[in-house]
C-alpha cells in the first residue's frame, strides 16, 4: 500500500522539489515551444516558495511530487505541477490537487487555475475529470479553471435573503441554481432574496403543489422559474416541465433538484442548506459549489456577512 504525505513546501524542501520537477518535466516529449521548467533551479524555486508556497508529496517516503503556488488577484495559479514518473498512477497528482484547493479556500481565494499544453490531452483530461474547465486558450497553452466552494454560517433567516440578494447580482438568463436541504432548512427563504434581487413580480413561495410557478421581471432582467422537485419521480417528470424552453431566458432555481437538475445545464450553481437540531435556532450552514466553466472564469463571493 502506498503511503502519501502533502505537506507545504519550506526552504529545506527545495532541492527534493527541483528535483521531481526535472524528473517530471524531462520524461515528457519535447514540445515547441518547449516548456521552460527544465529552467527551474534552486534560486527560483525558493524565491516562489518564500512568496507564495507550493506543496510536496512523499510516497513511504520519498519525494514524488511538487508544485508552487502563485497568487493573482483572488486566483490561486498551480505551477510546475510535477509527478516523479516512478510514481505516476498511484494518486499523487490528485493528493496535490485536492490540497492546493483547501490552501484556496484557506485563503480565501475563488478560484484555481494553471496552464496546460493543448498537444497534451492526457492531461487536459485529468484536469477535466477534476472539474476544470477551460476559460481561454493562448496559441498552445490552455487556461483551465474552477471555482472554489463558499461555505457560511447564517445566522438569521434575514441574513439568508440578505446573501441570495447578493447572489441574485451576479446571476443572468440562463443560469441555474440546484438548491439542496431539509424540510424548513431554508430554501426557499434563499430564493425569496434571489427574487427581491433580480426584482421579479410576486411572492417567492414554497411551489410544492405547483411544481413550477414563473416570476417576470419588473426591471426588464431575467424571469426567475422557481420549481419545486419534491414530489417529482425522476427526471423523465422533470423534463415533462418543459424548463428548457425558457431556460435560456431565466434564471431557474430547483428545490430539491439535486439528482436530477444537474442535466439541465453545464453551468451551474449547487446549493445547500443545513440546519441543526434545534428548531429555535435560526442560523444555517450554507454551502455554494459553483460548476462548469462559466462560473470557473469568475468565482463566485458573497460579501453581505462581512458587513455585518
Amino acid at each position: 500500500m502506498t503511503d502519501l504525505h502533502v505537506m507545504d513546501a519550506t526552504s529545506d524542501n527545495v532541492d527534493q522539489i527541483v528535483a521531481v520537477i526535472h524528473h517530471a518535466f524531462s520524461a515528457r516529449r519535447v514540445l515547441d515551444p518547449p516548456s521552460t521548467a527544465l529552467s527551474e533551479n534552486a534560486t527560483t524555486v525558493a524565491a516562489a516558495i518564500a512568496q507564495y508556497g507550493g506543496l510536496l508529496v512523499r510516497s513511504n517516503g520519498v519525494p514524488a511530487g511538487a508544485m508552487l503556488f502563485e497568487e493573482i488577484g483572488d486566483v490561486l495559479n498551480l505551477r510546475r505541477v510535477s509527478v516523479d514518473p516512478r510514481h505516476q498512477g498511484h494518486g499523487v497528482a490528485s493528493a496535490m490537487v485536492g490540497c492546493a484547493e483547501e490552501v484556496a479556500v484557506q485563503r480565501g481565494l475563488n478560484r484555481v487555475q494553471l496552464i496546460a499544453r493543448v498537444e497534451l490531452p492526457d492531461t487536459v483530461e485529468f484536469w477535466r475529470r477534476r472539474g476544470y474547465s477551460l476559460v481561454e486558450q493562448q496559441d498552445h497553452n490552455l487556461i483551465l479553471a474552477k471555482a472554489m466552494p463558499i461555505e457560511l454560517t447564517v445566522p438569521t433567516a434575514d441574513d439568508m435573503r440578505a446573501i441570495g440578494e447578493e447572489l441574485a447580482g451576479r446571476l443572468r438568463a440562463g443560469d441555474v441554481l440546484v438548491l439542496s436541504g431539509d424540510l424548513g432548512a431554508g430554501k426557499t427563504t434563499f430564493t425569496q432574496g434571489l427574487g427581491a434581487g433580480l426584482k421579479v413580480r410576486g411572492d417567492i413561495t414554497s411551489p410544492t403543489f405547483v411544481i413550477s410557478r414563473v416570476h417576470p421581471s419588473l426591471a426588464g432582467g431575467p424571469a426567475l422559474v422557481h420549481v419545486d422537485a419534491y414530489r417529482l419521480g425522476g427526471i423523465a417528470e422533470l423534463d415533462d416541465l418543459d424548463l428548457d424552453a425558457s431556460l435560456d431566458d431565466a434564471v431557474t432555481v430547483v428545490e430539491w433538484g439535486h439528482g436530477l437538475a444537474e442535466s439541465l445545464a453545464a453551468d451551474r450553481l449547487d446549493i445547500v442548506v443545513t440546519r441543526g437540531d434545534d428548531d429555535t435556532d435560526e442560523t444555517r450552514e450554507l454551502r455554494i459549489i459553483p460548476v462548469g466553466p462559466r462560473w470557473a472564469a469568475s468565482g463566485v463571493r458573497v460579501s453581505v456577512l462581512e458587513k455585518n
